[in-house]
């Protein structure tokens, strides 16, 4: 395979693993371009995003720039979780592929992981797909379908789309680019969320309050402080159904509209995460006690 000259656009953790197999296959990734380096923890000190720490360990000069990209004389963008809409004039220059994980014109947006968990999807996948100028329109070159089992958390998948998705990205990019087919159906929209969205609603059923849990951000408060819902379990057959977001009588059941789901594992306000039976024993919850 002669290797294509790239330009790489891409900032979290899991646009990392494409970058680090587009180097591995050959191909010449002229410039990476991430967003700006930001505070990513405690302190006032800025780290970089982690497409930049891997690029800058591969020798590939970074960009915070989108147009940076025209002057390197590329033949082709890749595009993984970028974060920010490339502009008209720069798709106008140099096109652009990008690795989207749904199922187009399902979830269209920055958050379909989640979206699809949350809605009892019980597949998704991953699309390469032409960049458009509108919000993830373009045509899809090749697509895989990825199942989402009954306990997969927003983590578990991600992972998973992220394999899927290199391997496709590679094949895409291989030889001469297939013909890309117009994307049909019915599109529905993963919109980014804000953080009072991941609050727990108690009061709907117990499957719905374990998706929230397993998407990844879910919170709610117990004694007027906010609490993370790291992790749960659905309690299949509950002798002693407590009403919605209060503790039950075991001490570790908190329940739903319907059901109720057990905590495994929470965060407090401040702290790290830690089993509830750690967290237990320090707050002594008692039974009857509400969350949320």
């Amino acid at each position: 395979m002669t290797g294509k000259r790239l330009v790489y656009l891409g900032t979290p953790e899991m646009a990392v693993r494409p970058l680090q197999a587009l180097h591995e296959a050959g191909h010449d990734i002229l410039l990476v371009v991430t967003q700006p380096d930001r505070r990513r923890g405690r302190g006032g000190a800025t780290s970089p995003s982690p497409v930049k720490a891997r690029a800058l360990e591969l020798g590939i000069p970074v960009s915070h720039v989108v147009d940076d990209v025209l002057g390197v004389n590329a033949e082709l963008g890749v595009v993984v979780a970028f974060g920010k809409l490339i502009k008209p004039h720069v798709l106008e220059a140099l096109p652009m592929i990008n690795v989207h994980f749904s199922l187009l014109p399902r979830w269209r947006g920055a958050a379909p992981v989640e979206r699809a968990l949350l809605a009892g999807d019980t597949e998704t996948g991953v699309c390469i797909m032409d960049v458009d100028v509108t919000l993830d329109t373009g045509a899809v070159y090749a697509r895989d379908i990825v199942p989402i089992g009954e306990r997969d958390t927003a983590d578990d998948l991600r992972n998973t789309l992220v394999e899927a998705g290199t391997g496709l990205l590679l094949d895409v990019l291989s030889g001469d680019m297939p013909t890309p087919e117009p994307q049909s159906g019915e599109p529905t929209y993963a919109e980014k969320f804000k953080p009072e969205e991941w609050e727990v609603d108690w009061s709907t059923p117990a499957t719905q309050v374990d998706r929230w849990i397993r998407s990844g951000q879910a919170w709610t408060t117990f004694r007027g402080k906010r609490l993370r819902v790291v992790a749960a379990d659905l309690v299949d057959t509950p002798t002693d159904v407590p009403s919605p977001g209060t503790l039950a009588e075991d001490g570790e059941s908190v329940g739903a509209g319907s059901g109720a789901v057990r905590l495994v594992q929470v965060q407090p306000e401040g702290k790290g995460p830690m089993m509830w039976r750690e967290f237990a024993n320090g707050a002594q919850p008692k039974p009857g006690e509400t969350f949320g």
